[in-house]
């Protein structure tokens, strides 16, 4: 049932003048007033109709892009790629054609943030949301983004997922570009493997999080898969899933997790030979702190990361990572919200990731 501009009024206990005057901003209010209006905008999911915005003309020109940080290349690269197909191309004159507004949304990695933005952009009517990342497997959270997205969607805005699996309610997207990263995390493992590495550290993301889990999945696979993950017994020295356990510690996607992750993994595991970050920035924290304990790379441990952002190759040595084609799929989603492109068969579609090996891993020592 639709929500009216009386419904809030009723709700917030003022006249539907006062809610008129809240939403448009054109009028003072008492601070109090104001307060309990905008809750009553929330708690009904009110969205602005008609003359009630000033801003309801140009809504269909708008599209959201939700990332956790702007700042994360991860993130960055994807946002302008998609920015490229929202934007444009124009004609230079300076006149709006068939171009959008691009609203980069900066959520903190916030799931209450995430969902306040989705709020946001349905009131300003957007025609397109963008989320990029990884998603926070929590079921209430799911739940609400999933009502969330619905509502946006039977409004007629085109929501795509990039970088992020769909939810288990995926009805609303118009397509989920999912980056294959217990694949990755698999082949990266195997690469270490098949140097000669049986104990290997693992610096992995928030546990929360799809990317986290998937990533983490892959690399364990791997070490089942060369017998490196089984139930403990005398022949291992009770090495196991517990052990494999006590090698992986989570923190956040930065360097500063990086750094202290590595050094709690060489003090309760000083003999390992190897060390997989969470992130191509995580993994630049792991290399600062093996260099603090005095060892070199590669020759005394390897360091591996996940993504190859821009500064892996320039790393020392060079980082080996894994390559996810960020920008390719930034601008792909930016195509799908802008309906310049069909959708995959199903809404989704896994991207694939390239192992690249480089110099920061060898084969271990003795």
């Amino acid at each position: 049932m639709t929500v009216t501009l009386a419904d809030v009024a009723a709700r917030a206990r003022v006249s539907p003048a006062t809610v008129s005057r809240v939403l448009n901003g054109n009028y003072p209010v008492a601070a109090s007033t104001r307060e309990r209006v905008l809750r009553a905008v929330d708690d009904l999911d009110y969205v602005l109709t008609g003359p009630a915005s000033s801003l309801a003309a140009a809504t269909s020109d708008l599209v959201g892009i939700l990332v956790n940080d702007i700042a994360d290349p991860f993130f960055g690269i994807m946002a302008g790629a998609a920015q490229t197909q929202i934007g444009g191309p124009g004609d230079g004159s300076g006149r709006a054609g068939g171009e959008k507004l691009a609203v980069i949304c900066n959520t903190g990695g916030s799931p209450e943030r995430e969902l306040t933005y989705l709020t946001l952009l349905q009131r300003q009517r957007a025609a397109a949301v963008v989320l990029t990342g990884g998603a926070v497997e929590d079921p209430a959270h799911q739940a609400a983004m999933s009502a969330k997205l619905t509502k946006l969607a039977d409004a007629g805005t085109r929501i795509v997922f990039c970088g992020r699996p769909p939810l288990p309610e995926g009805d609303a997207l118009v397509a989920a570009l999912a980056f294959d990263n217990r694949g990755g995390g698999r082949r990266l493992a195997e690469h270490l493997i098949s140097l000669g590495h049986r104990r290997i550290g693992y610096v992995a993301g928030p546990p929360e999080r799809t990317t986290t889990r998937h990533r983490l999945e892959g690399h364990r696979e791997a070490l089942r898969a060369a017998g490196l993950d089984t139930a403990p017994d005398e022949a291992d020295g009770g090495r196991g899933p517990d052990d494999q356990d006590r090698l992986t510690v989570h923190g956040p996607y930065d360097r500063r997790s990086g750094y202290e992750a590595t050094l709690e993994l060489l003090r309760r595991a000083p003999d390992v030979t190897a060390i997989v970050a969470a992130n191509d920035t995580v993994a630049l924290g792991a290399c600062a702190a093996v260099r603090d304990q005095g060892m070199r790379i590669p020759q005394d441990i390897s360091v591996a990361g996940f993504d190859d952002l821009p500064f892996s190759v320039d790393a020392v040595p060079a980082l080996t990572t894994v390559r996810l084609p960020l920008f390719e799929a930034g601008a792909r989603a930016g195509r799908l919200a802008m309906g310049k492109e069909n959708p995959p068969p199903g809404g989704i579609a896994t991207i694939a990731a390239e192992l690249m090996i480089r110099g920061s891993t060898a084969a271990p020592r003795g």
